[in-house]
């Protein structure tokens, strides 16, 4: 990558992620998915990934065939505590997972809207709606195509924006944050689950694309990260680390986060570096 021309870096991350999840989309599966585990421990696959991290198994069960591709790190949705009759907006949608979620608890007076760079994720996402409409009896999830450093999505629109290991993969998290303030209303909150750094990681793994788009090497430290969303004008920032996630995929063998242990410096783990990271804030209300 040219490190003198910044714009056209950033357009060269988002072609590794684009292509990275478009292969992702089109062959249904993800690198965790193979089904293996060592030590006796639970192997890794959607289904007790999601319920590893807070997805009871009555919401992994209602969701389209498809949906859940095990590309969760967190439970934005249970963390926004999601009421009937809001517009909810969430960022790097893949093949709908949270979207589907969040549409139910929302009900029919609420929206849920995905955004996603991906075409071949937003496709999967759409073909996924009509299941969704004859399982649930809703008819208010829909998909929009777009970067998420400059949202489809019109100011002061939505209530809530929810997004699930998404923002770290982010060549620009800086404006992604400016976005997020735009697009919400004034009152509304964020609800984000994403992965932080608890230290810096060594630079062998920052150069591994499949860290990158297994979001390890975009993540930014946990001070970085409350700065930006502070420079977003946004306020009541609650940051809460989670480890459940990380140890999940070590100890269930995952090849990426085998990968990161054989980079890290003897007796770390990726647990010493790496979190699972909760985001709450809100958008300040606006006093004339």
């Amino acid at each position: 990558m040219n490190t003198n021309n910044p714009g056209e870096n950033a357009e060269a991350i988002r072609k590794i992620i684009r292509d990275g999840y478009s292969q992702i989309a089109n062959t249904g599966s993800l690198r965790r998915q193979s089904g293996k585990s060592c030590c006796g421990s639970k192997p890794i696959t959607p289904e007790n990934l999601a319920q590893t991290i807070g997805y009871s198994s009555a919401e992994i069960a209602s969701l389209p065939e498809g949906a859940n591709m095990g590309l969760s790190c967190g439970n934005p949705s249970a963390l926004a505590s999601l009421q009937p009759g809001e517009v909810v907006l969430d960022l790097g949608a893949g093949g709908g997972f949270d979207v589907f979620i969040a549409a139910r608890k929302v009900g029919a007076s609420g929206r849920a809207i995905g955004v996603d760079m991906t075409p071949e994720m937003l496709a999967k996402a759409r073909n996924n709606i009509q299941a969704y409409r004859a399982q649930s009896g809703l008819d208010n999830a829909e998909f929009r195509l777009g970067e998420i450093e400059h949202l489809p999505v019109a100011d002061n629109s939505a209530d809530v924006v929810i997004s699930n290991c998404v923002i770290n993969l982010s060549p620009d998290k800086p404006q992604v944050w400016r976005e997020i303030a735009r697009v919400l209303k004034p009152g509304g909150r964020v609800s984000v689950s994403d992965l932080a750094l608890l230290q810096p990681l060594p630079s062998g793994v920052r150069e591994m694309v499949e860290a990158l788009v297994g979001c390890v090497a975009g993540a930014v430290l946990i001070q970085e990260t409350e700065r930006i969303i502070k420079l977003a004008g946004l306020t009541d920032i609650v940051l809460t680390s989670k480890s459940e996630y990380i140890n999940a995929m070590t100890d269930g063998n995952d090849p990426l986060y085998a990968k990161l242990q054989e980079r890290l410096p003897p007796g770390k783990k990726p647990a010493d570096y790496i979190t699972s990271l909760e985001i709450k804030a809100r958008k300040p209300v606006e006093h004339k």
